[in-house]
C-alpha cells in the first residue's frame, strides 16, 4: 500500500524521445499538482512543438496509483490507442503528482491500432526510466509551549523527527512553531510528552 504522505514524484522536467517506423515521439514528464498544473503544461508543449501532428497526454494527481484525479487524452488518435495506455503506465510507476505529454510527429507509415498504443506506452516507459525524481512530503504543524528546562531536551528531537522550527519565541515560557512530516506526528507529539514529563502544551496550527 502506497505511503499518501510521502512518495516520489518527478524532479525537473524531462524529454525521452523515441522513434518508430519514422514517427517520432517525444515524451515530456512534470511533476503537476493538480489539474489546472497539467493543463497548463499541455499547453506548454503545444507552444513549444507547434509543428508535432499530435500532443496525447495523461496525468495523475496525488499519490501513486491513485485513480481519484486522472485525466487523458487520444488528441486526434484513434480513441484508446494513446491516452489510457498512456495513464496506465502512469498509474503503475510508483510514481505520483504526474503529467506525461507525447508529442507525435507523423512519419508516413500508418501504425495500426497495437502499434500505436505499443509506441505511446513505450515513449511514456522510455521518459520514466531515467526520469529525476525527488519527493513529495505531506507536512503536519504544530505550536509547543514548554518551560526553559525543556528547551534543550526538544531541541535534540527535532532532527531524529525531521522537524523544521518556524519560529520560536522566549517570553515567560518557550513557544515553538514546528513543520514535519505529518506520518510521524504520534510519534513526535509522544516524544515531547515524555521529554517535558507531559508538561508541554499543544496547539495545532495551519499553514
Amino acid at each position: 500500500m502506497t505511503n499518501s504522505a510521502r512518495y516520489a514524484i518527478p524532479g525537473p522536467r524531462h524529454h525521452a524521445e523515441l522513434v518508430i517506423d519514422r514517427s517520432r515521439f517525444v515524451c515530456t514528464v512534470a511533476e503537476a499538482t493538480s489539474s489546472e498544473d497539467a493543463q497548463v503544461f499541455v499547453r506548454e508543449l503545444h507552444a513549444e512543438f507547434p509543428d508535432a501532428t499530435h500532443h496525447c497526454w495523461a496525468y495523475v494527481i496525488g499519490a501513486p496509483g491513485s485513480t481519484d484525479r486522472v485525466g487523458l487524452s487520444d488528441d486526434g488518435e484513434p480513441h484508446g490507442t494513446a491516452g489510457r495506455p498512456m495513464l496506465t503506465v502512469l498509474l503503475h510507476s510508483g510514481v505520483g503528482d504526474i503529467v506525461a505529454v507525447v508529442s507525435r510527429w507523423y512519419g508516413g507509415t500508418k501504425l495500426g491500432t497495437g502499434g500505436l498504443v505499443k509506441a505511446y506506452s513505450g515513449a511514456v516507459q522510455h521518459a520514466l526510466r531515467d526520469m529525476p525524481c525527488a519527493t513529495h512530503i505531506a507536512y503536519a504543524f504544530l505550536d509547543v509551549r514548554v518551560s526553559y528546562a525543556s528547551v534543550s531536551a526538544l531541541q535534540l528531537l527535532w532532527p531524529t523527527h525531521e522537524v523544521d522550527v518556524l519560529a520560536d519565541t522566549y517570553g515567560t515560557d518557550v513557544r515553538f512553531s514546528l513543520r514535519y512530516p505529518r506520518a510521524g506526528d504520534a510519534s513526535l507529539r509522544q516524544a515531547i510528552r515524555d521529554v517535558t514529563r507531559g508538561q508541554a502544551m499543544f496547539g495545532d496550527t495551519h499553514e
